[in-house]
């Protein structure tokens, strides 16, 4: 997959740009703040469906502009294919529109896997120390653009997790339906199982990288040369054994039912993959607590 050209209108302090890339490594340069960022922000856009830097669409329309316009040429598989994202600012009523050749896209959870990239960005070198959420968000946005199936599962998940906590919330206060309890556990439990094994698997393969890379980032003998990092998947069954699917449900569903008087008391879904982390070692430490910075830098690489 390679990206041929970008064109920008309109977008942040960008009037109206052309981006030629070349196979293999391409370097902006510019002085501070002619717009290498933003040119990378409206890449990183075309993959993930949204900005690495603000929530809102209308923040990314140049100043007394309507729209903005990104574009990008790419080359997959000896096919050529172009996406295109237009939003709208904030006195618009219209409502963003994102394409493929052309064609409309439904929702803009479409544009996921289609032209897929990695962003790294200063915040990154923070991860390693970073909480739980920070880790998960990190790793369910790599997973989404490899898995489209997988973000209509979080977003499943999201879904039953609210309907749930609220329940919990009216059983806590002696109101709300008992029996409706089990039902949105058993929906939990199904879409916890998917996700269990989607992020095990990817982790697994992460985790060879990381080991790979890292050798390589420190063969010259620098900081971390003959360390071994590692990756560890804490799902909140703290399974060490890796399970299939259809078992992960099972325990899953086990755990949420026998946690029932505890979850009723605390008014929330206390058991469930928006509790998992990725533990990061090095030489079997926590790197967190053991790791120099130089070492956390290299790991977030």
């Amino acid at each position: 997959m390679i990206v041929q050209r970008v064109s920008y209108r309109d977008f942040r302090n960008i009037g109206a740009a052309e981006i030629t890339l070349s196979p293999g490594v391409n370097v902006l340069i510019g002085n501070n703040a002619e717009g290498k960022t933003n040119a990378l922000e409206g890449i990183y856009l075309m993959a993930s469906g949204k900005s690495f830097r603000t929530p809102k669409e209308r923040d990314m329309v140049k100043f007394g502009a309507e729209s903005f316009e990104v574009t990008l040429d790419l080359l997959d598989a000896r096919r050529e294919q172009r996406l295109t994202f237009k939003a709208y600012s904030a006195d618009s009523a219209k409502r963003r529109v994102c394409t493929k050749n052309g064609v409309p896209l439904p929702r803009i959870s479409e544009l996921l896997g289609v032209f897929r990239a990695v962003l790294f960005c200063p915040e990154h070198l923070a991860i390693v120390k970073a909480g739980p959420a920070e880790r998960r968000a990190f790793l369910d946005v790599a997973i989404c653009q490899l898995k489209p199936m997988y973000l209509k599962s979080l977003q499943r998940f999201q879904k039953i997790l609210t309907q749930r906590n609220a329940l919990l919330k009216q059983l806590a206060d002696g109101e709300g339906d008992f029996s409706l309890l089990g039902i949105l556990s058993e929906q939990l439990a199904r879409e916890c199982a998917f996700i269990y094994r989607t992020r095990a698997d990817y982790i697994e393969r992460l985790d060879a990288f990381v080991k790979r890379f890292f050798a390589e980032l420190s063969a010259d003998g620098g900081e971390g040369a003959g360390e071994i990092p590692s990756l560890r998947y804490l799902n909140s069954l703290k399974l060490s054994e890796r399970l299939e699917e259809a078992e992960a449900q099972e325990r899953y569903l086990e755990r949420l039912t026998a946690g029932t008087a505890r979850e009723i008391a605390a008014g929330a879904t206390l058991y469930g993959s928006h509790k998992d982390d990725i533990e990061i070692l090095l030489d079997g430490r926590e790197a967190r607590g053991f790791a120099s910075q130089g070492q956390q830098r290299s790991l977030a690489l």
